[in-house]
C-alpha cells in the first residue's frame, strides 16, 4: 500500500451538515437549569471547559495495517485528510497529532500540524493523548481523542460531542454514535451501543445489543453504531491510565468500558453520519471511490 506525505494544507471541501441530537437536553433553559448550581457555585459560569485541544493519536506499528496513518487518499496522507477536517471544527482551540513515529512526525509538521512525541509504551489512544496533554504548555479543560483512520469525519460531530460535555456536568467522557445498519449487525469491528433515556451510556459491545430471543436481527429496532471520537475531562483523563484494567474492557477490547465500570458517567450523542473508517488495506479503495462520489479532493 503506497505511502505518501503531501506538503498541501487546504482544507478541502465540507461534506453537508449533519444533524445531531443531543439526548436529554431539550432547550437551552434546560441546560441553563441544569449546571446553573454547579457553575454558579464554583463561579464557573461561561467558563466550564471551556478551553477545548483536539488530539489525533497515531502509530505507525498496527496489527492490521502497518504504516496506516501515512496511506495516500487521493494524493495526500490520511492523517493529514483528518487533520483538515479537525480544523474546521468550531469548538477547538487548539490542534495537535500525538504520535511515537518520526516518519510520522515529520510527515505532520511538513503539512503545517504541531506534533507531540509520545511513548511506544501507550497502550491505547486515550494513554496516547493523556501524554499529549501533558506535555502541552497550555492548559485545557476538555480533550477530544480523533480518530485519525476515519477521514471524512465531520466537524460539526466534534463540536456536539464538544458541547455535550460541556452541559453535562456529571458526565467525564462523551463520544457519538449514529445508526447502525443491519448488515454490520454481527461485525464485531462494528461496536455497539446502548443508551438510558437521558443519553447516557450504559453498556459497549462487539455483539448485538441489545439481543433479543430469536437472535436475529430486528429490523424495527434502532440499533445504534459507536463511532470512534470521543472527549475527555482533562483532569479525568490524568485519572484514566491509573486506573486498574476491568474484567468487560479485557473481555470486549474496549477501553470506554473501563470507564463505565468504574462508575464514571459517559454522555453520548446521536448522529446522522455514515461511517467510513479505514481499518485494513482494503478500505483504502473503497474511501476513495466515496470521496470521488462526494466530489471531494
Amino acid at each position: 500500500m503506497k505511502e505518501i506525505c503531501s506538503s498541501s494544507s487546504s482544507s478541502g471541501s465540507s461534506s453537508s451538515k449533519s444533524v445531531w441530537i443531543v439526548h436529554g437536553v431539550v432547550a437551552a433553559a434546560a441546560v441553563g437549569v441544569a449546571i446553573s448550581a454547579y457553575a454558579y457555585r464554583g463561579g464557573l459560569f461561561r467558563k466550564f471547559r471551556s478551553r477545548v485541544v483536539g488530539i489525533i493519536p497515531a502509530r505507525y506499528a498496527s496489527s492490521r495495517f502497518q504504516g496506516k496513518p501515512l496511506v495516500s487518499i487521493l494524493g495526500k496522507p490520511m492523517i493529514q485528510r483528518t487533520w483538515e477536517r479537525a480544523r474546521l471544527a468550531i469548538t477547538l482551540d487548539h490542534i495537535v497529532v500525538a504520535t511515537d513515529d518520526e516518519k510520522i512526525a515529520e510527515c505532520c509538521r511538513g503539512f503545517g500540524a504541531d506534533v507531540v512525541m509520545t511513548s511506544e509504551s501507550c497502550r491505547n489512544g486515550t494513554e496516547r493523548c493523556n501524554e499529549a496533554l501533558q506535555k502541552l504548555e497550555k492548559k485545557y479543560d476538555v480533550v477530544v481523542n480523533i480518530q485519525g483512520d476515519e477521514p471524512l469525519i465531520e466537524p460539526e460531530i466534534i463540536d456536539g460531542i464538544v458541547k455535550a460535555l460541556q452541559t453535562a456536568p456529571d458526565a467525564v467522557f462523551s463520544t457519538a454514535v449514529t445508526s447502525l445498519k443491519h448488515e454490520d449487525a454481527f461485525d464485531p469491528n462494528r461496536v455497539k451501543c446502548v443508551v438510558d433515556n437521558r443519553g447516557y451510556a450504559i453498556y459497549f459491545s462487539r455483539g448485538l445489543i441489545p439481543y433479543n430471543k430469536s437472535g436475529k436481527v430486528n429490523s424495527q429496532f434502532p440499533y445504534l453504531l459507536h463511532l470512534g471520537i470521543q472527549a475527555y475531562d482533562s483532569k479525568f483523563l490524568k485519572i484514566y491510565p491509573e486506573l486498574a484494567p476491568t474484567p468487560l474492557q479485557l473481555e470486549e477490547d474496549l477501553e470506554q468500558l473501563k470507564v463505565l465500570e468504574n462508575g464514571y458517567k459517559m454522555k453520548v450523542i446521536k448522529v446522522d453520519h455514515e461511517a467510513h473508517g479505514v481499518d485494513t488495506p482494503e478500505d483504502v479503495e473503497k474511501m476513495e471511490t466515496l470521496m470521488r462520489e462526494r466530489n471531494l479532493s
